[in-house]
C-alpha cells in the first residue's frame, strides 16, 4: 500500500500533467482562430444584414469577402417586425476588425453556395462601393442571387416551351417524311427529282453552246469580230469626245465658241427690242398689234382679198375667165398649133411664102 506522499506526488503529477495539456489546448485554439483571422482576445465586429430566405444557412457558416474569409455566422432568426415582411430573416456575423477597410456601408452581402451541393455561406461583394467603412453595428445591403431552386423553377416555363416547340418540330418532321408540303414534295417526290435533274441537264447544254459559241449569247462571248467593233465603236466615240471638247466641227463649235453665243444673246437682245417696241404699238408690228384702225384696214383687205378668190374660183372676169375656163386655152393651144405649122412651113420653103404673101397683098 502506497504512502500518503506517495499519493500526493501522484494527484500533483496528474495535476501539472491537466495543466499542461489545457494550457497547449488554449495554445492550439489561439492558434488555429488567429490563422483564420478569428482569434479569441481579437474585438470583433458585429454585423447584420436581412434576407428573403435563409436558404439552409447555418450558424458558424463562413463569411466571405471576394471570396476571402473573414469571419462567421452569428445567429440566423426570423424577424418579427413588419417593416421586414418581404425580408424577414435576420443574420448576424463578426468579422475581424483588419478588414474594415475592404467593408463599406454599401457593400451587398448575398449568399451563396459552395459547389453544387455544399455549404450555403454569406458573400459579401465590395466592387462598387464607395461608402464609408462599417462599425460594430452596421447593416448591409443584400443581392439576392438565384438559387439552385430558383433556377429549376425558372426553367420549368423554358422547358414546358421547349416541348412545345419539339412536339411542332416533330409534326413537320412528319409531314415531310409522309411527302406534304412543298419540302415534303422536294424530298419524296420523284417528279419533283425527275424535272429537277431535266433542268440541270437542260442548263448544262445552254453552257456547252456557250462554250462553244453557239447563238447570239455564245457569239457575244467569244467573237472577236464583235469585239473588234465595239472597240471600234469605243475609240471612234472617244474621237468624237475628243474633237468636241476641242471645238471641231458644227457640235465642238456650238459646245466651245463663243461666238455664237454672244450672236444667239444678241439675237435674243434684238427680238426683246423689237417685241418692246411692238407692245408699245411701234413700227408694223406694232400697229398690227396695237392700233384698230390698221387691223380694221388689215381685216378689210383680206376680206377683199377672200372675196376676189372667190370670184376667181367661180370663173368671173378675166382672171376668174383665164383660170376656170377652157376656151381660151383650147383658143390658145389652136393659136399656137398654127404658129408652129406656119413657122415650119416657112423654114421648109421661105421663097413659095414670100410668094404668097405678095399675092395677098
Amino acid at each position: 500500500m502506497p504512502s500518503q506522499q506517495e499519493v500526493k506526488w501522484s494527484q500533483l503529477k496528474v495535476g501539472l500533467i491537466v495543466l499542461v495539456s489545457i494550457a497547449l489546448l488554449c495554445t492550439l485554439l489561439f492558434l488555429m482562430t488567429s490563422a483564420s483571422g478569428m482569434s479569441v482576445f481579437s474585438h470583433k465586429t458585429i454585423l447584420y444584414t436581412y434576407f428573403q430566405n435563409s436558404d439552409g444557412l447555418k450558424i458558424g457558416a463562413a463569411v466571405n469577402l471576394e471570396g476571402v474569409t473573414i469571419g462567421e455566422v452569428t445567429h440566423v432568426t426570423v424577424s418579427t417586425d413588419p417593416a421586414r415582411k418581404l425580408t424577414p430573416v435576420k443574420v448576424v456575423m463578426k468579422i475581424d476588425p483588419k478588414y474594415h477597410a475592404s467593408v463599406h456601408t454599401d457593400s451587398k452581402a448575398s449568399l451563396s453556395t459552395v459547389g453544387v451541393l455544399g455549404d450555403t455561406v454569406v458573400d459579401i461583394n465590395s466592387v462598387v462601393a464607395t461608402g464609408p467603412e462599417v462599425q460594430t453595428g452596421s447593416e448591409l445591403g443584400t443581392l439576392q442571387t438565384p438559387n439552385l431552386t430558383d433556377v429549376v423553377k425558372a426553367s420549368q416555363g423554358t422547358i414546358e416551351s421547349l416541348n412545345v416547340i419539339l412536339a411542332k418540330v416533330n409534326n413537320i418532321v412528319d409531314g415531310i417524311q409522309n411527302g406534304k408540303g412543298t419540302v415534303g414534295k422536294l424530298i419524296n417526290d420523284p417528279e419533283m427529282y425527275n424535272k429537277a435533274t431535266q433542268t440541270i441537264d437542260e442548263l448544262q447544254k445552254v453552257v456547252a453552246d456557250l462554250n462553244a459559241g453557239k447563238g447570239s449569247a455564245g457569239k457575244l462571248l467569244h467573237d472577236d469580230e464583235l469585239y473588234n467593233r465595239l472597240n471600234d465603236t469605243s475609240a471612234k466615240l472617244q474621237q468624237i469626245t475628243t474633237d468636241l471638247n476641242n471645238g471641231k466641227g458644227s457640235a465642238g463649235k456650238l459646245l466651245k465658241d463663243e461666238t455664237l453665243y454672244n450672236n444667239l444673246n444678241s439675237t435674243l437682245k434684238h427680238a426683246n427690242s423689237l417685241l418692246a417696241e411692238a407692245d408699245a404699238g411701234k413700227g408694223a408690228l406694232g400697229l398690227l398689234t396695237k392700233d384698230p384702225a390698221f387691223a380694221k384696214k388689215l381685216d378689210g383687205t383680206v376680206t377683199q382679198l377672200d372675196t376676189l378668190l372667190t370670184n376667181v374660183n367661180s370663173g368671173r372676169g378675166t382672171i376668174g375667165k383665164l383660170a376656170t375656163d377652157d376656151t381660151l386655152y383650147g383658143n390658145l393651144n389652136t393659136l399656137l398649133t398654127s404658129s408652129t405649122d406656119l413657122v415650119t412651113a416657112i423654114r421648109k420653103d421661105p421663097k413659095k411664102y414670100l410668094v404668097i404673101h405678095m399675092k395677098i397683098f
